[in-house]
């Protein structure tokens, strides 16, 4: 049983995605926190790194080196940002799949300054090659190069200045031991509380311009699934609603035509999470089904639905991923209003046949 191909959905360019898209620039860069005191939210995180800093300026040396994971859209670039501004140094920032060979990361350590934050996304996708240059550099400050093959081959130890890495990462279980051993502060970001959210929101329209009643930001907060990112995507879209409906002026009202327009529901799931639970539901008996059966279905790639669908429906207790594949729970069955499943019998292991 598959579905109808005419309603083939895009699970990577969605509103709800947290994974930063291009049109995010627009909104995200003038909305950055450039201090603690602006940035919302993460407390824990903000208050150790508060100590940190205030104990690195104290003593007059770079700062300790950062690891910060997390589900994307959280803030972690915004954080190494507000490091570099708290220090008062400057801050470069690459990812890692751009360096692609150890001569890039040769490039940005020996351009630094004394202090200099290194920010690096994504360093879980670091090259092996480009990992092993950088652990001295974590450890020592220096570069160990070799030039040359065999008789003419030469090595130099190349001194650097003493700089600080930001990496950040959403899988934190991919990175290598010896490269996470080389952290000193390690820091995990947590998904937001829809106030914590309403905050955000209400600071990113007024720095855009834009009149929002509380009871407007909140109702974009509860639908952003606990992502910054996402909250923000959603007041650029819910703008438009509010300049046609209501003067311009974001009410809980407005919030919520646009936002069930975009058929983002009151927990954040779109169309797309919704018609896999569904299948997952009515095909499948609610599992467990195996992902590539289930992509098959709907008609999407394996791999989106493991990275880009699941994560979320899992966090809030919709989807249970199992040896044998992935069921929907009861919760799932009460959001999508369909009957869970009540006799003995019935909840009784079934296999993907």
């Amino acid at each position: 049983m598959t579905f109808d191909r005419n309603d083939d959905f895009d699970f990577e360019n969605r509103v709800i995605a947290p994974e930063y898209a291009p049109e995010d620039a627009e909104v995200e860069n003038p909305l950055r926190p450039r201090t603690f005191q602006d940035y919302v939210g993460q407390e824990k995180v903000k208050e150790n790194l508060e100590v940190f800093i205030a104990a690195a300026k104290q003593r007059k040396e770079s700062l300790d080196h950062v690891l910060l994971y997390g589900p994307p859209g959280l803030g972690k670039t915004t954080l190494a940002g507000i490091i570099a501004n708290e220090m008062g140094v400057n801050l470069r920032i690459t990812s890692g799949p751009a360096i692609e060979k150890p001569g890039d990361l040769a490039a940005l350590l020996t351009n630094l300054n004394n202090g200099d934050v290194l920010f690096i996304d994504e360093i879980h996708r670091l090259p092996r090659a480009v990992e092993e240059i950088l652990y001295p550099a974590m450890e020592d400050f220096a570069l160990d190069i070799i030039t040359g093959k065999g008789q003419m081959a030469a090595s130099y130890h190349l001194p650097l200045p003493h700089f600080t890495l930001v990496g950040a990462t959403t899988r934190a279980g991919q990175l290598t031991a010896p490269l996470r051993d080389r952290f000193g502060v390690v820091l995990r970001l947590e998904l937001y509380e829809p106030r914590e959210l309403a905050q955000i929101v209400t600071r990113s329209a007024g720095i855009l311009g834009m009149d929002i009643e509380a009871d407007g930001a909140l109702e974009i907060a509860s639908r952003s699934r606990g992502t910054p990112r996402i909250a923000n995507r959603m007041l650029k879209r819910v703008r438009d609603f509010a300049q046609v409906m209501s003067d311009g002026v974001i009410t809980y009202s407005t919030a919520k035509v646009a936002l069930d327009r975009l058929e983002v529901d009151e927990l954040g799931l779109d169309s797309g999470d919704r018609r896999m639970l569904n299948a997952i539901i009515k095909y499948y008996n609610g599992g467990p089904v195996g992902v590539e059966t289930l992509a098959a279905a709907i008609g999407e790639e394996a791999v989106t639905i493991e990275d880009v669908v699941e994560p979320y429906l899992m966090q809030i207790g919709f989807l249970q991923r199992t040896p044998r594949g992935r069921c929907a729970t009861k919760a799932a069955y009460l959001h999508l209003g369909i009957t869970p499943p009540g006799t003995p019998a019935d909840d009784n292991p079934r296999f993907d046949v």
